[in-house]
């Protein structure tokens, strides 16, 4: 599927070769977009980012980090140090996808209360 033939009505199948599906996949979860984000800002440590991000488990932010890194959007880096420390920080893959967030958090915070509010309708009709 091709957002440009968004107009075209189609099945989407599970096993259509779309690339919008691919990409949702890979950051469609909200620690994902939030680690992208705070790289984003600068490089950060493992402790760092769990401390950052509110209600993630080490094990969820664990494996949110190797699927990032597994995709190319992040690189890690350990320090041979005492006590062993790892840098995180995105790739230039990972920076390409700084530009499409900060439209999508344009556009939430343009018409959050529109989305709200017809929320508030849609329940008081139910």
């Amino acid at each position: 599927m091709s957002v440009t033939n968004m107009n075209v009505p189609e099945a989407i199948k599970p096993t259509d070769d779309c690339a919008v599906r691919e990409v949702l996949d890979l950051v469609g979860d909200k620690w994902s977009v939030l680690i992208v984000v705070l790289l984003g800002r600068r490089t950060h440590r493992f402790s760092e980012l769990h401390r950052a991000i509110e209600g993630i488990s080490q094990r969820m932010l664990t494996l949110t980090l190797r699927a990032l890194a597994r995709d190319g959007l992040i690189t890690r880096t350990p320090h041979a140090t005492v006590p062993p420390r790892v840098d995180y920080e995105l790739t230039d893959l990972g920076r390409t996808l700084l530009g499409p967030l900060r439209a999508l958090d344009t556009w939430a915070n343009t018409h959050r209360e529109e989305i709200r509010a017809a929320r508030r309708r849609h329940d008081q009709a139910s």
